[in-house]
């Protein structure tokens, strides 16, 4: 049995088609199906129910997709592992990084590995917390910058905090508080927010402080990154609650202080079992 008729096993059980399949893995479609009829022979069962127009794995072709993708692993993992005994760091490092990332300037860091590194495939993911510390522990992620309130301790991961910083309130020039040198929660309860989605680790900080206060408010607009965010606050549409380091120097908005104000802690999250090369390479990179 070789690893190549296993990435044909994976290719068609993905492609549920041999044509693609074929195509995928850079072969022509007769060389594909003749060695997976070879590895069925060898195996002693069918691998693909198959006809014209549809292509589906059989019990045990299920049964044995698992063990090909693991053993394919395994061998990829051993050659990156033995490029690294010889200082040469190969492979993927996938890394999730939140809207917000303040501590640390992930395009620099890229630079300087990348530098470094050049045989690594670098990819970046953007999305939120909670995703990106499922993908550690599923191992689809290998490093990701986390946002999160003082209040949520991240777990099933390893963690180092990179910043611990209060927010502030973000408003237009033109708005009734922009010449306060400091704020209250109270003073902007009764106003028009925008925030990150309600549910996500960018917004908890901001609910869980109006909560701890008695207060409640209105979040009337929701987006996914802080350009939109800041944008509403331009047009004077809304207001809103930030780190103070993602907001530009920008004369139509204004960034107060706002005493018991919400926190945000961001970290940086790995997993320690069995990290890869790139990935170990990457977090001596921030060490240092």
């Amino acid at each position: 049995m070789e690893l190549q008729q296993m990435r044909y096993v994976i290719a068609i059980a993905e492609e549920r088609s041999f044509t693609r399949a074929a195509e995928r893995c850079f072969v022509v479609q007769s060389s594909l199906s003749h060695q997976i009829k070879a590895l069925e022979h060898e195996l002693g069962v069918v691998l693909f129910a198959r006809t014209s127009r549809r292509v589906e794995l059989t019990e045990a072709g299920e049964a044995f997709l698992a063990g090909a993708r693991a053993s394919l692993d395994a061998a990829e993992r051993a050659a990156l592992d033995a490029a690294a005994a010889t200082g040469q760091i190969r492979g993927n490092l996938t890394i999730g990084v939140i809207p917000t990332v303040t501590a640390i300037d992930i395009p620099a860091m890229l630079g300087d590995f990348r530098a470094a590194h050049p045989a690594v495939r670098i990819r970046l993911r953007g999305g939120g917390s909670e995703q990106f510390i499922a993908g550690i522990a599923e191992g689809s992620i290998d490093v990701a910058v986390l946002g999160l309130p003082e209040t949520t301790i991240p777990t099933n991961v390893s963690t180092r905090q990179l910043t611990k910083e209060r927010l502030v309130a973000v408003v237009n020039s033109d708005h009734r508080v922009a010449s306060r040198r400091r704020l209250r929660l109270e003073d902007i309860a009764e106003e028009t927010f925008v925030d990150f989605p309600e549910g996500t680790p960018g917004r908890a900080p901001s609910d869980l402080a109006f909560s701890a206060a008695g207060l409640t408010r209105e979040v009337m607009f929701e987006a996914m990154n802080t350009d939109m965010i800041l944008n509403l606050v331009r047009q004077g549409l809304a207001v809103t609650l930030l780190a103070p380091a993602v907001v530009p120097d920008d004369p139509r908005l204004i960034s107060i202080p706002v005493v018991g104000g919400p926190i945000r802690i961001e970290y940086l999250a790995w997993s320690d079992f069995n990290p890869s090369p790139a990935a170990v390479a990457f977090l001596g990179l921030l060490e240092d």
